[in-house]
């Protein structure tokens, strides 16, 4: 196993990782160990392929994106920070207007480490949940997407171990190897998010995954991408150009499957799911359900409605908002308030609450506006082929596990149910055993170029300008 690595070749990066020798020697020790976390966890039996992927070399348009064939383990996971942005300074919280902090202030250290694992966590849960889906790809183009938001996720890992290796010395090294010892669902040592810990079965999951999780990701990263310690703000906004590409698997991955469902549905002339389940396409019901359990899972990952660490991270310039500096308040928000949920007697009631321990919400509901286009645009499809389901996000309060309303039991149309209500009418909400397993049974494998599966529809473009009929993948 390589020990010494070449900066220039191996890892690229615009941090001068060749002038850095104490960083050198921890990245050389903890390299070794992430080679074999991805071999033990990354894609199942995937190791000798030769996959057609975009590499970062630098953080200009011209080397942002390099397309090639590489071997996954040889992908050159590389390390950038979006350029310094001169006279910067702290644009929210107590320390507004000051410069920004280049080192960890040691009064935010602890907060700052925890924001970076938390993050940094993620990102190799997303590969252990997808390990086992190039087993079942539904095409070529298709197991390309997802050995590139595979070697991403790995890249976004990198970036997170480079903060806590520079920044936060033996702690952030014992951080580091701890990121590559947790296993996403693994009982005695699971991932630090619950949503990180679910199955990804089947390439319906992913695509709703990819979707609505991924998504959370951009909100979060956003948020982080403010942040007043710059080299994780210029860290995660690099970050946030390849997060992109992996929300659009999931929103094109749902709408190919809903064209080829709706293509059914008028080659039968039906749509009673159990005749378009019969002709080897997913109905729109299962796919309602698997939206509904995504979405519901995802939202809990903003965390509890009320959070005194959330006014504390803003508060300290540690987390910003999505788009702070698009909005018109004061941006440090002493006096601002946020409207809430909760139950009073049984029903769902606004109520207002100091806007900075309501910033999970505030987050919350931007990401719900924002998954709600994506939602529209999945129901023009079915418009267009001239059936009249609608697909809809279920209501805030649906399926909650944290925070105020995971104490009560809501419908997805917002209303308060008792629990037996609940379990009358939870096969119907949220994808059941016989759900996964048909749809569990449409995933074959499909590797000829050009040839899909026969419950999604091809795509309407190859990537990088290459036909849908090119070898993304050559297998050895």
């Amino acid at each position: 196993m390589e020990t010494t690595i070449n900066y220039t070749e191996k890892i690229p990066n615009n941090v001068n990782l060749t002038e850095d020798r104490t960083l050198q020697r921890a990245l050389e020790q903890w390299q070794p160990h992430f080679i074999d976390w991805w071999r033990d966890t990354g894609p199942d039996g995937s190791t000798n392929f030769d996959v057609y992927l975009r590499t970062a070399v630098s953080v200009d348009r011209d080397g942002w994106a390099q397309f090639g064939y590489v071997k996954m383990p040889d992908y050159r996971w590389g390390i950038f920070l979006n350029p310094v942005q001169s006279a910067n300074t702290i644009k929210f919280g107590d320390h507004k207007g000051q410069p920004v902090w280049n080192d960890v202030p040691g009064e935010h250290r602890a907060n700052l480490r925890r924001i970076i694992v938390t993050q940094g966590d993620t990102e190799p849960a997303s590969v252990e949940q997808q390990r086992h889906l190039g087993l079942t790809c539904p095409s070529l183009y298709d197991l390309r997407n997802l050995f590139q938001i595979n070697v991403e996720e790995g890249r976004h890992l990198w970036a997170m171990v480079y903060l806590l290796h520079r920044y936060f010395g033996r702690d952030g090294r014992e951080e580091a190897e701890a990121l590559l010892t947790r296993r996403s669902g693994d009982a005695n040592n699971p991932r630090i998010l619950g949503a990180f810990n679910e199955k990804t079965p089947d390439w319906l999951s992913l695509y709703m995954f990819t979707y609505f999780t991924d998504r959370d990701g951009k909100f979060q990263l956003s948020a982080l991408a403010e942040s007043g310690f710059e080299p994780l703000a210029r860290t995660t906004q690099f970050m946030l150009t390849e997060e992109a590409h992996h929300m659009f698997v999931g929103e094109s991955g749902v709408s190919r499957t809903i064209q080829r469902t709706c293509q059914v549905m008028n080659e039968i002339k039906s749509d009673d799911p159990a005749k378009v389940r019969a002709a080897g396409a997913i109905d729109l019901e299962t796919i309602q359900r698997y939206l509904n359990f995504h979405y519901s899972v995802t939202i809990d990952l903003f965390g509890a409605d009320q959070s005194s660490n959330a006014a504390t991270f803003y508060s300290s310039g540690l987390k910003g908002r999505f788009d702070e500096n698009k909005r018109s308040d004061d941006h440090m928000l002493k006096n601002e308030t946020y409207r809430l949920l909760h139950v009073v007697d049984g029903k769902l009631v606004n109520y207002d609450w100091p806007m900075l321990n309501a910033l999970n919400e505030v987050l919350r509901d931007d990401y719900i506006k924002d998954s709600i286009g994506g939602v529209e645009r999945w129901n023009k499809v079915i418009e267009k082929a001239g059936f009249s389901f609608r697909l809809k996000v279920p209501h805030k309060a649906f399926h909650r596990k944290i925070g105020a309303l995971s104490e009560v039991r809501v419908s997805p149309d917002g209303r308060v149910i008792s629990q037996a209500g609940w379990n009358a009418n939870e096969a119907k909400w949220l994808p059941t055993a016989e759900d996964r397993a048909f749809v569990a049974s449409l995933m074959g494998r499909v590797v000829e170029p050009g040839k899909f599966a026969g419950w999604i529809a091809p795509p309407a473009a190859g990537i990088n300008r290459q036909p849908i009929n090119f070898e993304y993948v050559r297998f050895n």
